[in-house]
């Protein structure tokens, strides 16, 4: 399968990441969304430190599949300054 521009402009790198960092996410956003529907049920608290646990685990599974390494810096864009005249501005 051919890679995008972006991807050649970046040594085979995406901004979209790779599954196994998706994997991470989102085992982090069950453990929050766990936590979050802890707390609204009365709390239960029991469900809530599951809820944290499951965010730690996604933690450990992030630090496993080193998802910064995902992070691709893009060169500053450098834009034209353009004269422009505020209403507010006084002349």
């Amino acid at each position: 399968m051919a890679e995008s521009a972006p991807a050649q402009a970046h040594g085979g790198q995406s901004h979209a990441g790779r599954p196994t960092s998706w994997l991470a996410v989102t085992v982090m956003l069950l453990g929050f969304t766990i936590g979050g529907v802890a707390l609204c049920m009365g709390p239960s608290w029991f469900l809530f430190w599951i809820g944290a646990g499951v965010v730690v685990v996604g933690g450990i599974l992030a630090l496993i599949f080193d998802i910064f390494s995902d992070v691709i810096e893009d060169a500053p864009r450098e834009i034209a300054v353009q004269e422009h005249h505020s209403p507010f501005e006084h002349r």
